[in-house]
């Protein structure tokens, strides 16, 4: 490896660990003061933990009877739902069970019937008392009512030829009037249509815009409640299609002000969407916090703006997903949802289409071969080292000519000592005369840089990972620890993570097969492919086994390649005998050698015309 080629790395390694860094920080809590956050929880909270009036009242036996006089004062119009016993039903294809309740005509239990959290119990979408989708509808007392605190009448569950079901829930406002939550849960899918009616309530409700308020809490699903919390995100796609979003740690307050088509609330591995279908969402208000709390990752209320024209009957319908952050699964909606999967943001935000393009349709082809996951990314590995072959041998190639013309170099080095600039000059008349590139050891290097980010972004964000095991890993989507310490060690964590120690491991391996093509007298050159493997050993210990097991698989294909190439394709003493030819050659500067040379010539008559210090 010649010193362009650690510059090259060395480059490629700071940049890694920038973006890193930066993500990691983009993702740090910024929460409000504790006041705020607890007086907009409060707002939140189902009705029946807030104050109210009793609505009881004694008759002469002592016993209680309803005081029609304080509902009808407390409730308006919706004063029928005030009270009732609750009751559940339940909608359930292969994918998803849905658990209503007549209590605000709602979602009461959501089940992904595929999937188990990380200690093996059934994964809940949605469960708890947070959790509420209702109408805030605005009362004669000019107090506002939520729908998610009154009793609806339940419909029966209708079953339909094409295998979807559905159920329907009223809230009686007058005669013949009444709000209607219309659900069908369709067959093999993760979508809900959702459709809120509202039945000749022109007289009840002001023409303009109704709230919908959607709150939603996440649960502990994985094993990793720190890379859980930085995947806690809202997304949000406008009407024009512009996708924006932010992570629960870094926000406590958002308005958006325009229309929007979707808002997703994403876990690391799944979310919940709701999809406006027909007119969007006018705008959004969005609170969210992060509770310390064990079980509760983060918790998010959201304020939708419905457009309601007045008419007499009125319908809104939209469109609930309630599933994994699968790609193809997403993106076969043809709303941009797939954008909430992580696959490269920031400086590398580039990197996406690699994944698009590249890795995700090999990675979904190599998994309808084998469900060995860790056969897998073994030939994701040999696939995208194939791909990167021709920059790698060139690598080498440089590496090599770099190599036979170290003692001329080292003969220059002794000849100008301290005079970088002559020493410089005399460096590029010798690569130039022996048709050496200067920069081939480097471009390469960089050249890989997308891989590597492409790697560290898909790895992580993949569900298909989720809960596979591999040798000693688990779970592959975290890390593969095989001894927890008990306590936290500054910089490195509270366990051991078996595939970074051995990536670390081949890594220094690696380096010290080539120390003898880097420049040794140089302390940086020399030191840091030794250093850099350990700083990144520290970082990656608690990154998904599956991203340390792809490092460690390239590593040890490197150093089996360099050997390789090394010892039976490339030819030394060819080489050599090539080199001395093109010496021989008569020499063509190119505009850009030509304004360099001349430029390096300048700089040595300024310093020559530059007085010397006088000696004390």
């Amino acid at each position: 490896m010649d010193r362009n080629s650690v510059i090259g790395f060395v480059l490629l390694g700071a940049l890694l660990i920038g973006y890193i860094f930066w993500n990691q920080k983009s993702s740090e809590n910024a929460r409000l003061e504790k006041a705020r956050q607890d007086s907009i929880a409060n707002l939140n909270k189902p009705k029946d933990e807030q104050a109210k009036p009793v609505a009881t009242l004694k008759d002469s036996t002592g016993a209680a009877v309803i005081d029609s006089a304080a509902f009808s004062a407390e409730y308006g119009p919706y004063a029928a739902g005030a009270t009732g016993t609750e009751a559940t039903a339940v909608l359930e294809n292969k994918l998803v069970k849905i658990t209503f309740s007549n209590k605000g005509g709602e979602p009461k239990l959501i089940q992904l019937t595929e999937f188990k959290s990380s200690d093996g119990k059934p994964l809940f979408l949605q469960q708890g008392s947070f959790n509420r989708t209702g109408l805030k509808l605005p009362l004669p007392n000019n107090q506002t009512l939520n729908t998610s605190d009154v009793y609806f009448t339940p419909g029966q569950i209708e079953k339909h030829p094409d295998g979807s079901q559905s159920i329907s829930y009223r809230l009686a406002a007058g005669a013949n009037q009444y709000i209607e939550y219309q659900y069908m849960l369709k067959n093999d899918s993760y979508l809900v249509d959702y459709t809120i009616n509202l039945v000749n309530m022109q007289n009840i409700l002001p023409k303009g815009n109704l709230n919908l308020q959607w709150n939603s809490q996440a649960n502990l699903q994985e094993h990793d409640m720190k890379q859980e919390r930085l995947n806690n995100q809202v997304h949000y796609r406008y009407e024009n299609e512009e996708h924006d979003y932010f992570t629960l740690q870094n926000k406590s307050e958002e308005k958006l002000g325009k229309p929007l088509q979707w808002i997703s609330f994403k876990q690391q591995f799944f979310n919940i969407t709701l999809i406006a279908k027909k007119d969007k969402f006018a705008s959004a208000e969005i609170h969210s916090k992060v509770p310390e709390s064990a079980n509760i990752v983060g918790q998010q209320m959201s304020t939708l703006t419905i457009p309601y024209n007045g008419a007499a009957t009125y319908s809104f319908p939209v469109e609930v997903y309630y599933g994994p952050n699968k790609y193809k699964t997403l993106k076969a909606m043809d709303i941009g949802l797939q954008k909430i999967i992580p696959l490269g943001s920031g400086i590398f935000a580039f990197v996406k289409y690699v994944n698009i393009w590249i890795i995700i349709p090999v990675f979904d082809f190599l998994g309808g071969l084998t469900s060995n996951y860790g056969l897998i990314i073994l030939l994701l590995t040999i696939f995208i080292r194939l791909i990167i072959a021709p920059f790698t041998y060139q690598s080498y190639v440089s590496a090599a000519k770099m190599k036979v013309l170290k003692p001329e170099l080292d003969e220059l080095r002794a000849k100008h000592k301290d005079d970088q600039q002559a020493f410089g000059m005399e460096q590029m008349k010798l690569f130039r005369s022996a048709g050496v590139n200067p920069l081939g050891g480097c471009l390469p290097a960089l050249l890989q840089l997308p891989i590597l980010v492409a790697m560290y972004s898909f790895f992580p964000s993949s569900i298909e990972l989720r809960q596979e095991s591999f040798l000693w890993a688990k779970d592959l989507s975290t890390y593969d620890s095989i001894y927890n310490f008990g306590f936290m060690i500054p910089l490195y964590g509270d366990h051991i993570s078996l595939f970074t120690i051995l990536m670390t491991i081949t890594s220094l391996v690696l380096a010290f097969y080539n120390r003898g093509m880097t420049d040794q007298s140089n302390p940086v050159m020399k030191y840091m492919p030794y250093v850099f493997p350990v700083m990144l050993l520290g970082i990656f210990n608690s990154m998904a086994a599956a991203l340390t097991y792809y490092y460690f698989l390239s590593n040890v294909i490197s150093i089996a390649l360099q050997w390789v190439i090394q010892t039976f394709i490339i030819n030394h003493d060819k080489i050599h005998a090539k080199i001395q030819a093109n010496k021989a050659k008569p020499a063509s500067k190119s505009k850009w050698a030509e304004k360099l040379e001349e430029m390096q010539k300048r700089q040595q008559e300024v310093q020559k015309q530059q007085p010397k210090p006088k000696k004390k």
